[in-house]
C-alpha cells in the first residue's frame, strides 16, 4: 500500500463534501498539472491518502482511500488528464496544521513541504505513521 496527500481548497470541495458522497466516493477531478496526474497514475485501489484544506486553513483533516485507479477526467475532453475516486475514511482526530510539519524536523522531505504547489504528492510510509499520530488517528 502507498500513501498520499490530497489538497483541495475548503471552499470549493472540502472534508464535508468529500464525506457527503460516501461510499461511492468522488473523482478527484480539475488536476492539471502533469506530476500530480502523473502521481495519480502510480496509485492503486485501496491505497490511502490524507484530505488536506489548503488556503486560509492549511491542515490535514481527514484520511482517504482511493476506491478506483487512474481513469479519464470527467471535467474534461481532453484526454491528456485523468483522476482517480476517493471516498472518505475517518477525520482526524485533531487536525495537523502546516505551521507543525513544518516544525517537524522527521517531516522536513516531505513533499507537501517541498513541493507545496503541488496538489496531489506522495507521503512515505514514515511520513504517515509520524502524521497520523500529530493527529491522534490510530487507523
Amino acid at each position: 500500500m502507498a500513501f498520499w496527500l490530497f489538497k483541495s481548497e475548503p471552499n470549493t470541495w472540502g472534508w464535508d463534501d468529500q464525506v457527503a458522497k460516501g461510499a461511492a466516493g468522488e473523482e478527484w477531478d480539475g488536476v492539471r498539472n502533469y506530476q500530480a496526474r502523473n502521481n495519480m497514475r502510480e496509485m492503486k485501489a485501496g491505497d490511502l491518502g490524507f484530505f488536506y484544506h489548503s488556503v486560509n486553513e492549511k491542515q490535514i483533516v481527514g484520511v482517504v482511500e482511493v476506491s478506483a485507479e487512474a481513469h479519464p477526467d470527467s471535467t474534461t475532453d481532453d484526454p491528456r488528464w485523468e483522476c482517480v475516486d476517493v471516498k472518505a475514511v475517518a477525520p482526524f482526530p485533531r487536525p495537523v496544521t502546516l505551521a507543525e510539519i513544518k516544525a517537524e524536523p522527521r517531516l522536513s522531505d516531505l513533499a507537501l513541504v517541498k513541493q507545496s504547489r503541488l496538489s496531489v504528492v506522495p507521503v512515505t510510509a514514515a511520513e504517515w505513521k509520524l502524521i497520523c499520530k500529530m493527529g491522534g488517528y490510530k487507523g
